[in-house]
């Protein structure tokens, strides 16, 4: 079966989002990150950056941010909760650009919402603390909280948030057709294999 959709799953800091880009660019095809969050931004009301930094956030990580509309709105959130709205929308979103044609689609749980797409290839990619680290500090600086800190809970926020609502477990390699330690391979090199699987696909 040739391989046409390509989703990354990632530990904060090693690299996904670059090498869903890399990927995307050596096999001239979609790339969908902040073009996700965006296209869902749209179709929810929700400001991108609310999107973006709770769409794959644990549903009871910060109620806070969800405080405004905590049991949904009638009529305009079916009664849903903010998060499962939200999820919704990611999931239609999600489907419909897999429908679209060839593309990489980073995070979102998208391996889990394209699970049962023959064409789809699922990726994790991981990586040591301290290459995330360094690597997060590079890309983004430093904050008051120190890397190894920022990593963790991100993380965290990631693996709850993909267990409320795959019931699976976030990076358990069963639930994917590769896994990368990005820090051994590099980046590139993991682009580079990628890509050979799918053009062999298409022979």
């Amino acid at each position: 079966m040739e391989k046409k959709i390509i989703t990354i799953s990632r530990e904060f800091g090693s690299g996904g989002r670059t090498l869903g880009r890399l990927i995307a660019d050596k096999l001239n095809i979609p790339f969908y990150d902040k073009e996700l969050v965006d296209q869902v931004a749209v179709e929810s009301g929700f400001a991108p950056k609310f999107v973006e930094e709770h769409g794959e956030h644990s549903p009871s990580s910060s109620l806070f941010s969800y405080a405004f509309a905590p049991q949904g709105v009638p009529g305009i959130m079916n009664g849903l909760s903010t998060a499962d709205f939200l999820w919704n929308i990611q999931c239609n979103v999600i489907l419909q650009l897999a429908e679209k044609g060839p593309c990489v689609i980073v995070g979102r749980n998208a391996d889990y919402i394209l699970k049962d797409r023959p064409d789809a290839l699922h990726i994790f990619t991981h990586a040591d603390v301290a290459f995330r680290a360094e690597r997060i500090v590079s890309r983004y600086g430093e904050s008051e909280k120190s890397p190894e800190a920022r990593l963790q809970e991100k993380d965290k926020r990631r693996r709850v948030n993909y267990q409320h609502y795959t019931g699976r477990t976030w990076g358990q390699s069963q639930n994917y057709d590769l896994c990368f330690n990005t820090g051994v391979l590099g980046i590139e090199q993991c682009a580079d294999i990628v890509v050979g699987i799918v053009e062999n696909s298409r022979k």
